[in-house]
This record gives C-alpha cells, sequence and structure tokens, in this order.
C-alpha cells in the first residue's frame, strides 16, 4: 500500500514541476511569439505588394518613390536627378497618399 501511494505522489510532483513551465510556454506564446509572427506576416505582405510609382521610406527614414522594383532590388528616385538602389529588405514601409488626404 505504501509503494502506490509513493508512485501517485511521484507522478503528481512531476505534473507540479511541468506544469508551470507549460503554463509560461503558454504565456510566452501569446504575448511574445505569436504577435510578432503576425508584424513579420505583415511586413512580407507589405513588401510582396509593392509597385513601380509607390512611395516609401526606407528604414534609414529615406523617403523616396519607387522607379524600378525586381526581386531583391528597388530603386528609388529620392529627387528629379537622384536614384539610390536599395535592397527590397531595407524599405519600412510604404505611403499612401490616399489614406493621408483622409485624415
Amino acid at each position: 500500500m505504501f509503494q502506490f501511494a509513493a508512485a501517485a505522489q511521484s507522478g503528481s510532483s512531476i505534473l507540479g514541476l511541468v506544469g508551470p513551465f507549460v503554463l509560461m510556454f503558454v504565456v510566452f506564446y501569446f504575448l511574445l511569439i505569436r504577435p510578432q509572427q503576425k508584424k513579420t506576416k505583415a511586413r512580407n505582405g507589405m513588401l510582396r505588394a509593392l509597385k513601380k510609382g509607390d512611395k516609401v521610406v526606407t528604414i534609414g527614414g529615406l523617403h523616396g518613390t519607387i522607379m524600378e522594383i525586381s526581386d531583391d532590388i528597388v530603386v528609388l528616385r529620392v529627387n528629379d536627378v537622384t536614384k539610390l538602389t536599395f535592397d527590397r529588405g531595407s524599405i519600412s514601409h510604404s505611403i499612401n497618399p490616399d489614406v493621408e488626404e483622409k485624415e
């Protein structure tokens, strides 16, 4: 009878040790991992949707208009004569003029 109680007690102690780790992983998933995955998915969608003529801002803060675009290279027109070549991943966000006019 004593062995039966000891086996039951050790099984519940293992659950007591693993339970907080599982709970901590669930909390980390919903507070850190899932929001970061959503943000990454939205950014990749924005980068795929870029097209010629879009106004964008680079990670460094440079504003420009897309003149040429390929799979991994973007050529931005900064002013009338200056064109700069950037990696597509260096685009921070796109500026939609229609949204700015409505606000």
